[in-house]
Formats: C-alpha cells, structure tokens, sequence
C-alpha cells in the first residue's frame, strides 16, 4: 500500500494544503493529514478546531484520515506503516528548507519525501498570511476551504 503522511500545523487549512491533497489523492492509496503539535507554538486554532476543519474540509476524499500527533514525523510514519511524506512547496525558500527536512528524514529511517508543487496562483497562501488576514478583520475566506469560513 502506498501510504503518505501530509504533516503540519494547518492553522488553518488554506486552498493550498487542499490543492497539494486534493492533487496527491490518486498517487497514494492513503494520505494521513498529521496535525501536529508544538507546545512552543502559539496557535490562533486550537487542536479539536484545526482537525475539525481538516476532516469537514477532506471529507470527499475516501483515502484521506485526519490524525493529530506529537514528535518526529518519521516515528508517526513508522507507527502508521507510511513510507512516504508529502509536502508541499511554494517557492525555492520552500524547496530549501524542506530539502533538509527530507535529507534528515531519510538518514533517520526508510522514509520518500514527495513534492508537489503548489498550482499556479495559489503559491502565495500561507497559513501565517491567513492568519494576519483573520487578526486584521481582512476577508480571509478566499484563501481557505469552504469548511475553515467560520
């Protein structure tokens, strides 16, 4: 089985995560959406928020799970059979800073890195810009799936 492990922070959701999945869907048997968790982070959505809005935003898919976690992404991998992870990217500081994620990846244990580069017009969004958007009163809701316009 192919499965992939999609991990992030997704705070929130943002069309850009759901092109990068919606895109990898038929490349994968399973895609785990791995929300994780950083005490050193301060998020603007809290966990049972961040996975509510993945599952409601990932819900057409059959082949996609939504899972929170804690620690490395490659022990979830190793706990979840997955032998890929999926990221996406934006632009070459992306590619340059996820290169040594995957690099450290691999030494770590036998685990892919897959890209996939984000669409045409969406390699702007970020989830701090939405976020700023959000604080800022903006109109957030052209940048992220229908299930994250609270």
């Amino acid at each position: 089985m192919r499965k992939a492990v999609f991990p992030g922070s997704f705070d929130p959701i943002t069309i850009g995560h759901f092109d990068i999945v919606e895109r990898a869907v038929n490349l994968f048997d399973k895609i785990v959406i791995a929300i994780g968790t950083n005490a050193n982070k301060k998020y603007m959505f809290d966990l049972e928020q961040r996975k509510k809005f993945a599952k409601a935003a990932f819900s057409q898919f059959k082949n996609v799970e939504v899972i929170a976690y804690e620690g490395l992404t490659v022990d979830l991998c190793k706990l979840e059979n997955a032998r890929f992870i999926l990221r996406g990217l934006r632009n070459p500081a992306d590619f340059e800073f996820e290169k040594a994620i995957a690099h450290t990846n691999r030494k770590l244990a036998e685990i892919e890195t897959v890209f996939l580069l984000t669409s045409s017009g969406k390699s702007y969004i970020s989830s701090s810009i939405v976020r700023d958007v959000i604080r800022n009163g903006g109109d957030y809701t052209l940048f992220v799936p229908e299930a994250v316009r609270v």
